[in-house]
């Protein structure tokens, strides 16, 4: 196990590399710079402010020597400095990830033990009432973006029946606590957790019924164990493996949906200091970003493939 997590982690070298050319080449061809953001041409943008401005923050020089540059202070671990407050790089990210960590990892959780629960229930109820009901309402909820979700939740639980607060991390004017912070987290936890939740229910039931029909699970049958039994024991080990790749592979569609559940919900996370770089061209805070998103995003690729040994005995890693 240690030798092929080593080996994972060499892999994924050159794939980060990669992955930062790809974001200074996607920086590099979006319209503008932050010359756009401290400049207006209509008032005292004159070329020659607009070029000393590019002059100041390096934009002056050629694109490869920009990224050689950035990519040497990466390897560092600098992330440089943000164009418009001056502050880190690496300090904006890490303040802002520990809200966004906290708010994916509570919508992973309840979309885990919520979406796994419901799709072995109505694996083994397949064709009934309860199966038809929630796999409607699981097509439901994969077809709604989170943006309308977001907006229906806000609507109706912070304004039509005031039980969830309609914003922010904590309560103005009061002191922060845990049962506040609890009650400003669960409705954007939620609405991130829907679609997610209804996702792995669908891959939950379609695997624990392709193994259901398994010679082997018959088999245990046979021999006379119960059926939850068998299905606890026999069906759901087998059936975990496919939908522990669709759990690791949902950390992007997270990142993406958290962009807009915290914008609506106003909560200070790295989805609105994203929009906030991009509106004000901070292009070192924009690369930090999608650099730590994809960072992040392999960790969870990494960790993914190593939880199938743990789920599966017959995985061995030599």
């Amino acid at each position: 196990m240690l030798t092929f997590t080593l080996r994972r982690i060499l892999m994924s070298i050159p794939v980060l590399l990669a992955v930062t050319v790809l974001v200074f080449t996607l920086v590099e061809l979006a319209p503008g710079d932050v010359s756009d953001f401290f400049v207006n041409p209509e008032l005292s943008g004159s070329p020659e402010a607009v070029q000393e401005m590019r002059r100041n923050f390096g934009l002056d020089q050629p694109a490869p020597v920009r990224y050689g540059i950035w990519l040497s202070q990466v390897m560092r671990g600098d992330l440089g400095f943000s164009f418009v407050s001056g502050e880190r790089v690496m300090t904006m990210v890490l303040r802002r990830f520990r809200n966004t960590a906290t708010l994916m990892g509570v919508a992973l959780t309840f979309s885990v033990i919520v979406g796994v629960s419901l799709g072995v229930f109505v694996a083994v109820r397949q064709y009934s009432l309860w199966d038809h009901l929630l796999s409607g309402l699981s097509f439901l909820a994969v077809s709604m973006p989170a943006f309308v979700t977001g907006i229906l939740a806000l609507y109706l639980f912070a304004v039509v029946w005031p039980i969830f607060p309609s914003g922010g991390i904590r309560s103005v004017g009061q002191a922060a606590s845990f049962v506040d912070r609890l009650h400003h987290l669960i409705l954007p936890s939620l609405v991130l957790a829907l679609m997610q939740t209804a996702t792995f229910m669908r891959y939950t039931r379609f695997s624990v019924l392709e193994v259901l029909r398994a010679d082997y699970v018959r088999t245990a049958r046979g021999k006379g164990l119960s059926e939850r039994g068998v299905t606890r024991k026999h069906a759901l080990p087998n059936a975990l493996i496919p939908v522990i790749t669709v759990i690791g592979l949902s950390l992007p569609v997270l990142v993406v949906g958290a962009v807009f559940t915290e914008t609506i919900f106003s909560w200070p996370g790295m989805g609105t200091l994203y929009l906030s770089a991009v509106s004000s061209r901070d292009v070192p805070l924009v690369m930090g970003l999608n650099l730590f998103i994809a960072v992040v995003v392999l960790a969870a690729n990494l960790l993914t493939d190593v939880a199938y040994g743990f789920v599966d005995p017959r995985i061995r890693y030599e």
